[in-house]
């Protein structure tokens, strides 16, 4: 080995200039940010680098490096090991990449879901939340609420292929995703058939974060519009909490009583929470 290799290999880095950029205080690294600025590479530097990093032999352990290799290594690892295999971060940071062609949305997908909890939080977080968010732009905010109405819509299409009471896992499933983690209550009406499947599916009041106005009235108006013979109220509380107020029990009472007159069956009023649901036909109240 020659006195000139080593001295080229151990001599320090030049100082880089006063008005190079210097990299901020959040810096980690190499591995998530490019450095700031590198010194054009002299000839010998260049050729000891050549000497020293001779190419490997058979198939390289990491083909392509920056972003874009990354992106691929993702794809394979998606197709091939299935999306199991992947983390919440790394799903986020996937779905990142149709609307950003460009760099690295690892890091935007971990702090995203440090702001909101969890991927699932993120999915549902209402669209100006997400474009406050560092990082979004419309292309962003448009890339995950497609997502998140692909999921609701395809458990929807889950829950009715059967009579909604002999599919009620699937039902509960699809509610969950569609309500649940909503941050103001909302009320909705599942109208069925004879044969208990299901009609329409409609929201029909939004409220508080603790409080939904419903009208029995409309609720037994709408019901004769689409010729149901049976109802499911639904809503939800955004505290998590899916136990029933006194309120809750007193209006699908009151509901109860304006669909018997018309022979119009009220199955049942389910809450949903977070992670929980209750059912008020269960719990004894119908």
């Amino acid at each position: 080995m020659s006195l000139e290799f080593l001295r080229s290999f151990f001599k320090r880095a030049p100082t880089p200039p006063d008005d190079a950029p210097r990299p901020g205080p959040g810096y980690r690294g190499f591995a998530e940010r490019p450095a700031a600025w590198s010194p054009a590479p002299s000839a010998a530097s260049a050729r000891v680098t050549a000497e020293a990093l001779p190419p490997a032999s058979g198939p390289l352990p990491f083909p392509s490096t920056g972003p874009h290799g990354h992106r691929e290594r993702m794809r394979g690892k998606l197709l091939e090991r299935g999306p199991d295999a992947l983390a919440d971060y790394e799903l986020l940071e996937m779905l990142l990449f149709f609307a950003q062609p460009k760099g690295d949305t690892k890091p935007l997908a971990k702090r995203l879901i440090n702001h909101f909890g969890s991927f699932a939080h993120v999915l549902a977080a209402p669209q100006d939340a997400l474009l406050q968010a560092s990082g979004l732009g419309p292309h962003s905010v448009a890339a995950i609420k497609l997502v998140q109405a692909s999921a609701i819509r395809l458990a929807r299409a889950e829950a009715v292929e059967a009579p909604v009471l002999s599919n009620w896992d699937r039902l509960i499933d699809y509610l969950t995703a569609a309500m649940a983690r909503d941050k103001v209550e909302q009320f909705r009406i599942l109208f069925l058939d004879t044969r208990n499947r299901l009609l329409a599916d409609e929201k029909q009041a939004s409220g508080t974060v603790n409080h939904t106005p419903v009208y029995p009235r409309e609720v037994v108006k709408r019901a004769l519009e689409l010729h149901a013979t049976a109802l499911i109220l639904v809503h939800n509380h955004p505290s998590g909490d899916p136990s029933p107020s006194d309120d809750d029990i007193d209006m699908t009472l009151e509901i109860r009583r304006a669909t018997q007159v018309l022979g119009i069956v009220l199955h049942d009023h389910i809450i949903i929470g977070n992670g929980k649901w209750c059912s008020l036909r269960r719990e004894g109240y119908l």
